[in-house]
């Protein structure tokens, strides 16, 4: 199957929420105590960060226009450069790929346009955070040769 994955547009914006819905459902249901079910933006806050240069966001298109996934972007730097070396980091907030379109190499094209898109800006790595709640994310992401570089630890009281 052909993809093209491209800078996302307003017009997205319905099939992007439907995405952010879809995301969202799989981290209430692993951590409903942290988790409700809500989307993580409105559409109106959305429609800013399409806008914004440092908050990249891309869509997958298959030959219909049919969007089968996205992923959120982040430009930083760090902030206490006396600590860390001063680099430019592109960190992937969110991808996310429709579950009809699932291991169709949909999620891979969003990924290498990613690291593309970094590589053009300069950037020195690509980060991403994943929810232990979310297995299928963590195979994804290591399959693509991510590795972890930092881990988040937790206690409930």
């Amino acid at each position: 199957m052909s993809y093209t994955v491209r800078r996302a547009e307003k017009r997205d914006i319905p099939a992007i929420m439907d995405l952010l819905r879809q995301v969202n459902r799989v981290h209430a249901e692993g951590r409903p105590d942290l988790f409700r079910l809500a989307t993580k933006y409105t559409e109106d806050e959305l429609a800013r960060i399409l806008e914004n240069d440092r908050t990249p966001v891309f869509v997958c298109e298959d030959e219909a226009g049919r969007i089968l996934g996205h992923g959120f972007c982040i430009l930083q730097r760090p902030e206490n450069t006396r600590l860390l070396h001063d680099h430019l980091t592109l960190y992937i907030d969110d991808i996310c790929v429709d579950e009809a379109a699932r291991r169709q190499q949909a999620g891979r094209a969003v990924y290498e346009h990613i690291l593309s898109f970094a590589r053009a800006c300069g950037c020195y790595n690509v980060t991403l955070n994943v929810w232990c709640c979310n297995p299928g994310a963590m195979k994804f992401y290591e399959a693509l040769g991510l590795e972890p570089y930092k881990i988040g630890m937790e206690k409930i009281l």
